[in-house]
């Protein structure tokens, strides 16, 4: 069944939305107690990212930050009026501080985007105050987010040969009932997918047929579009996502949940997730006539970034608003929710954060305090089931937080390089949703994404709170209509066609 309340993002506009969020925290209500401050030096030499918001989208407000930008020592690496949001870099250690002189009422909120030196650098065609990359300090570079971190790279990933046609093999399409949905239609070529993710091999048999490249983009480029393809092409959990979701009925390999529907890479993870590379990606497909995406990972260097902090409240601030964009263009959002077992509506604590130069702090985490993306607005937050159609072990959870269930065990997909594998994680639950999103979509090509998302919310299939699998993990709170472990109910895709 529908959720009884209707998201306040749904009836308010960005800056109204998150000028009351960013206040007074998650629900509504002031956190208790403030979160653990969490300083980010950054010294002199050390080339660091920054996401400055302008108080409201006004061009002046966005020229007033550019030359700020440039008075504090800085360059502007890319710029959404659309949103008011500044990337910018900057090797001066007073540069934040110079910003909030030079800036003034023109800015809303400025922050760091990570705990370690650009890596990428600044792209070569943006003019810079400082000298070559090579007469930077950049410092050493730790390991990458694949080595350190389990939402990008699914757990127990296990690789299986290429053979005949494997459509009997996928649980998920029966679990779904997207194998009587394809009897109504297999998603009509004027739905477009973006598999915002670490790229999709497009030359794979199984993803080629669906393939728009000219729809594709890497964002990880400091935040900037780019449209090399051997930069967007690479990347095997995009690929195995991809599949999930589009995966051609060719006589080939699998199937996917709409296998007629296209896809494209946008390309928002690379060693690390950055909040400018996902501002980039939902400002992407809010420009090139996308329909749905699916957003399997989750925003470093930070767990959970608090609003309650200044600098931490600027990603949070940029991000949200080019998700709401994207979505006021007509675009609907699925969300995996995440790998640790957790209930986010319980969590008080985070000992992993900031995690990409290893220099994590425990701290006391509130309300204020979200696990980036899925407890951001406007996002269908998906959790992960397994074949006997309990919780999976592994899935995140919550009261309120959780929209719906899908398949998110032992998936079998599409692999770089034309293989097939099967993996687990709620990275695979949620382009399932996203395949029944964009099939429901083909049978109702002029619904809005509050139609969209409210149908499948509706017609999902209601589940009672029974234990997870192995029984790990906080207990289900709530109703078979509602509930922490799988919200509305799981996923029913041949509802979304009739």
């Amino acid at each position: 069944m529908q959720r009884s309340t209707v998201r306040t993002a749904l009836a308010l506009t960005a800056a109204g939305l998150l000028a009351a969020s960013m206040i007074s925290g998650v629900a509504g209500a002031a956190p208790a107690e403030r979160s653990t401050p969490v300083t980010i030096r950054t010294p002199d030499g050390m080339l660091m990212s920054y996401i400055i918001n302008a108080k409201n989208e006004a061009p002046g407000h966005l020229k007033q930050l550019e030359r700020a930008v440039a008075r504090s020592g800085g360059a502007v690496v890319q710029s959404w009026p659309e949103i008011g949001v500044v990337v910018a870099h900057s090797d001066r250690e007073a540069f934040r501080a110079d910003m909030v002189r030079y800036a003034g009422k023109d800015m809303h909120s400025m922050g760091p985007t990570r705990s370690i030196a650009v890596g990428e650098g600044t792209p070569e065609d943006v003019p810079t105050p400082w000298g070559p990359a090579a007469a930077r300090t950049q410092g050493a570079q730790p390991a990458s987010r694949s080595d350190l971190r389990s939402s990008v790279k699914s757990p127990d990933a296990a690789a299986v040969a290429v053979a005949d046609p494997r459509e009997s093999e996928q649980w998920a399409l029966k679990a779904t009932k997207a194998d009587q949905a394809h009897q109504v239609t297999e998603g009509s070529r004027d739905v477009l997918v973006g598999i915002l993710d670490t790229g999709v091999d497009n030359k794979h048999p199984d993803l080629a047929p669906n393939f728009d490249p000219a729809k594709s983009v890497d964002c990880t480029d400091a935040g900037r579009p780019d449209r090399t393809e051997a930069n967007w092409s690479t990347g095997g959990h995009g690929t195995h996502v991809a599949g999930i979701v589009a995966a051609a009925r060719n006589g080939i390999g699998v199937v996917g949940i709409a296998p007629n529907v296209r896809i494209a890479s946008v390309k928002v993870a690379a060693d690390w997730i950055y909040p400018e590379y996902v501002v980039c990606g939902m400002m992407w497909v809010a420009a090139h006539g996308f329909d749905i995406t699916n957003n399997s990972y989750n925003i470093d260097p930070f767990d959970f970034w608090c609003t309650d902090q200044a600098e931490q409240r600027a990603s949070v601030y940029a991000v949200q608003k080019a998700v709401t964009y994207a979505r006021d263009k007509g675009i609907v959002h699925t969300a995996a929710a995440g790998n640790h077992s957790w209930d986010f509506t319980k969590k008080t604590t985070d000992s992993s954060s900031p995690y990409d130069g290893g220099g994590a702090v425990d701290r006391q985490i509130n309300s204020s305090c979200k696990y980036m993306h899925s407890q951001l607005d406007d996002m269908v937050v998906v959790s992960a089931t397994t074949q006997d159609g309990l919780l999976a072990s592994f899935s995140d959870r919550g009261l309120g937080i959780i929209d719906v269930g899908a398949p998110g065990h032992q998936v079998l997909s599409t692999i770089n390089g034309g293989g097939y594998a099967k993996w687990n994680g709620t990275s695979m639950a949620a382009p399932n949703a996203a395949g029944v999103l964009a099939l429901m979509k083909s049978a109702h090509p002029d619904w809005t994404p509050d139609q969209l998302e409210a149908a499948l919310l509706q017609q999902a299939d209601d589940h009672i709170c029974a234990a997870p699998q192995n029984n790990t993990g906080p207990a289900c709170e709530g109703t078979g209509e509602n509930n922490s472990y799988y919200g509305e109910g799981t996923v029913d895709a041949l509802d979304a066609v009739r």
